[in-house]
C-alpha cells in the first residue's frame, strides 16, 4: 500500500486552489470548512477525513488519486480542461477561447 505524504497532498490541494484562481477562504467555503483548517491542509499539518476529502475533490475538480497519491491518467487531462474552462465566468469565456486558438497557432 502506497503511503500518503500529508505535505504533499497539501502542495498538490494549494497548487489545484491557485489553479483555479480560489483564495484560500474561498476554497474553504466551497469545501465547507474553516479557513485556518484550509491552511494547515495546505501546510500537511493536519490529516482529514473521508468526508472533507470527498468536499476537496469536489471543491477543486480534482480526482481523490491525484490528491492522495499525485497520480493521474491521462485520460484525465481532457476532464481537466473542460473543468478549466468550466470555472470561467461566462462572460469571459470568449477571451478564453481567443486565448486558446492563440497558443494553439503558436505551437503548430
Amino acid at each position: 500500500m502506497k503511503e500518503i505524504d500529508k505535505v504533499y497532498v497539501g502542495k498538490r490541494i494549494q497548487q489545484q486552489r491557485e489553479l483555479l484562481g480560489y483564495a484560500r477562504e474561498e476554497l474553504a467555503e466551497k469545501a465547507d470548512i474553516t479557513p485556518r483548517f484550509c491552511y494547515d491542509l495546505e501546510l500537511g499539518q493536519k490529516g482529514m477525513s473521508v468526508d472533507t476529502l470527498c468536499k476537496l475533490k469536489s471543491a477543486l475538480h480534482i480526482n481523490i488519486d491525484y490528491l492522495l497519491f499525485g497520480e493521474q491518467k491521462a485520460l484525465n487531462d481532457l476532464n481537466s480542461i473542460k473543468i478549466l474552462i468550466e470555472t470561467c465566468p461566462s462572460d469571459k469565456r470568449t477571451y478564453l477561447i481567443d486565448i486558446i486558438t492563440s497558443y494553439l497557432k503558436a505551437v503548430k
